[in-house]
């Protein structure tokens, strides 16, 4: 069995959104701290930018969270012509017979790659998770290696000559 998956997964899923939402509010409380240590003597002013601002920051990556992040697979592995995936604990075993079409992203951070099945499985029509392969400086137009192998794999279990 071979590991598809980043291992790089939990921290984009788990760890970042943390960090981010943390940062936001640690900025957040130095400027409130700032303001109101700066208007001891000054007339009251609106703290309506202060609040604002950072929930306008911390939707955008609720956002960005959400179609980027959200429906990534904790583990991928190939086992022969079968997909081991794992998420959330839970483990299912996909046939690449029942692989219908293979996509891989160039140009995001991080790349996706998502299969897509003929059938529904326990996750989904769409499998999608972060390859392993190395990110290589200015690779970002070349196809990814990890998809190019289970497009292979899949043409010649369907049968298909290139």
């Amino acid at each position: 069995m071979r590991r598809l998956s980043s291992s790089t997964t939990f921290f984009y899923k788990r760890v970042f959104p943390l960090l981010w939402v943390g940062f936001v509010l640690i900025i957040s409380g130095v400027q409130f701290w700032a303001v109101q240590h700066a208007r001891a003597d000054a007339p009251s002013e609106s703290l309506f930018p202060l609040v604002l601002m950072p929930l306008f920051v911390v939707g955008v990556m609720f956002l960005l969270y959400r179609k980027l992040l959200h429906d990534l697979l904790d583990e991928v592995w190939l086992d022969g012509d079968w997909l081991m995936v794992k998420n959330r604990g839970e483990r299912v075993r996909v046939a690449l017979r029942d692989v219908m079409n293979v996509n891989a992203t160039t140009m995001t951070n991080p790349r996706r790659i998502t299969v897509m099945l003929r059938t529904d499985s326990h996750f989904g029509r769409n499998l999608t998770f972060i390859p392993a392969s190395p990110r290589r400086f200015l690779s970002g137009f070349n196809p990814d290696p990890i998809a190019n192998e289970l497009i292979e794999r899949v043409d010649a279990l369907r049968g298909v000559t290139r």
